[in-house]
């Protein structure tokens, strides 16, 4: 979210009306398993004239469960999470007296909130309906869609289903909690077609930067929805399937409803490139390098792992995994069969030995964490390897927005240890995951939904996504924030309510309730008149 020099970003579901002063930190009260109390601020949102009042729903803080029973004729969409800020993907949806749960992520936190490693949405609201849940979907095994599942799973004790890969992420999470035995984690192939309850859920492949990505086909007898999940066109993914156009056409075809679709790049003009152009960019940007090559992205991109050992062979070196999230999703990608035809990487030591003009790091840290393997390769502090003057650092990924800074302090110490550092922005070295404008007009060509709700941004992503959705003929694009209740549905289609949002956060040892700090000096009535302004046109 960005505004002009005089106005500062301000902390998610964070509405007042007035200027802010600094809040409290963060409320030190466990909630692994229980509720401690009630902490909700109430609905501060600013005003919004194109909106139904919304009254308040359920108890949000621990009292007897109350507010809306889905009917046979609607679909309720309520996102407890990924409708205010980049992760923390956590939605619902409710028909006939059933509700269906659709992943279950983190964001990652820095240096705005020292001591806590992620947030998560608390899913009081779910938990209080449990006897009507029908289970969790998870839609791909990024964190920021299936990392708060083994820290909730006390609480939501349902069966859960995910294709192969992200069913082995989560079996290793849960055994970290003592969970592996008694959680129930189903596993399905993508295209198969889910029976759960009222909700018929057809499995679409789609293509991202982590393998066996899908859409959702959420059938009911109100209707047809689409979740997206996250996904760009990409025709030539490196590993797993392509996207199965047919069965998004014939989507289209059947009448759909509504689709929740992602919004990341919303704003960006153009098309999503291959993860076959990032590997050309790799080899190329290998070539004639004199010293080591160390290269960090996401570790769950395991078509960017599979790219910098293919750049790796061509340029004859060999490939050392640094990270122990690297480690964990090779041992994921090797047991699914996603790196048969790749050559092996070689461990720690043989490294220590390879000559540099032989050796390629591919590290965690792309994000600037304190504790990953580039940051503490930059201060020198790797027990086994090192970086020296002569070597290139390659950053096959972008900056998230927030970790610009410590991103910035990592660069200061490799430029102080004399290497050469690769961005994005110096080479063709990255491709992002997620649809730019060209390809989500494309997705609304093909499957052609009656209400757009664009979802997995931040506010300014969506409300960029819902004036691109209307240019694309959708009847109504509805912007919604973590705790809207959407009705879908043939006719009365519309926001009817609303819950307030609650967080936990993770410190490392206990999840504690959040309260999000505010900022100071925010104009919110000018603000809450512009975003009022841009609703109108959007809806």
């Amino acid at each position: 979210m960005t505004f002009d020099n005089k106005r500062r970003r301000r902390a998610p579901n964070d509405r007042a009306r007035t200027k802010r002063s600094q809040s409290p930190r963060p409320q030190d009260q466990r909630a692994n398993g229980h509720r401690s109390g009630d902490h909700r601020s109430g609905d501060n949102r600013p005003s919004d004239p194109t909106h139904i009042p919304r009254p308040a729903f359920g108890s949000g803080g621990g009292g007897p469960a109350g507010g809306p029973v889905p009917g046979k004729d609607e679909i309720l969409f309520l996102p407890l999470g990924g409708c205010s800020r980049i992760g923390m993907n956590m939605a619902l949806y409710g028909h006939a007296g059933k509700w269906l749960i659709v992943d279950a992520g983190v964001a990652f936190m820095g240096d705005e909130a020292p001591g806590i490693d992620s947030l998560m949405a608390d899913p009081v609201f779910i938990e209080e309906r449990m006897q009507d849940v029908v289970g969790l979907v998870v839609t791909h095994a990024h964190e920021d869609h299936i990392g708060a599942i083994h820290h909730l799973w006390p609480r939501l004790r349902c069966p859960i289903y995910a294709s192969p890969f992200a069913s082995h992420i989560i079996r290793e999470r849960l055994k970290e909690v003592g969970a592996q035995r008694v959680a129930r984690v189903q596993t399905f192939e993508i295209g198969d077609t889910l029976q759960l309850g009222p909700f018929q859920v057809e499995t679409i492949a789609v293509t991202h930067s982590i393998p066996e990505p899908m859409s959702l086909a959420i059938r009911t007898a109100a209707g047809t929805v689409m979740h997206t999940g996250d996904w760009k066109f990409d025709p030539n993914p490196l590993v797993g399937r392509s996207t199965d156009f047919e069965a998004l056409k014939r989507l289209g075809d059947e009448g759909l409803l509504a689709m929740m679709c992602d919004s990341t790049n919303a704003d960006v003009p153009g098309s999503t490139g291959s993860e076959a152009d990032a590997r050309a960019g790799l080899i190329a940007a290998f070539a004639g390098r004199p010293g080591a090559i160390a290269v960090t992205g996401f570790a769950s991109n395991v078509a960017r792992m599979t790219a910098v050992a293919e750049a790796a062979a061509a340029n004859d070196r060999k490939v050392v995994l640094v990270g122990r999230s690297m480690l964990r999703m090779e041992k994921a990608a090797q047991a699914c069969g996603f790196m048969d035809h790749i050559p092996n990487f070689i461990g720690v030591q043989e490294a220590s030995w390879t000559p540099r003009s032989n050796l390629v790091f591919l590290c965690t840290g792309s994000q600037g964490e304190e504790r990953a393997a580039l940051s503490r390769l930059a201060r020198d502090e790797h027990r086994d390897l090192w970086l020296e003057q002569g070597d290139t650092v390659i950053f096959s990924a972008r900056a998230i927005p927030g970790n610009e800074e410590s991103l910035a302090d990592v660069q200061d110490h490799l430029r102080s240890l004399g290497v050469e550092i690769v961005t994005p922005a110096d080479a063709p070295v990255h491709v992002s995951g997620h649809p730019k404008r060209d390809d989500l007009a494309r997705m609304y060509a093909l499957v052609r939904p009656r209400f757009a709700v664009p979802v997995h941004g931040t506010i300014d992503h969506l409300e960029a996504h819902a004036r691109l959705a209307r240019s694309c003929g959708v009847e109504r694009a509805i912007i919604p924030e973590d705790g809207d209740i959407i009705r879908i549905a043939r006719e009365g289609t519309g926001v009817v309510g609303r819950i307030e949002p609650r967080r936990l956060a993770n410190t490392g040892r206990d999840l504690i309730v959040w309260q999000p700090p505010a900022e100071t000096d925010v104009d919110i009535e000018a603000e809450a008149e512009q975003r009022a302004k841009v609703r109108r046109i959007a809806a």
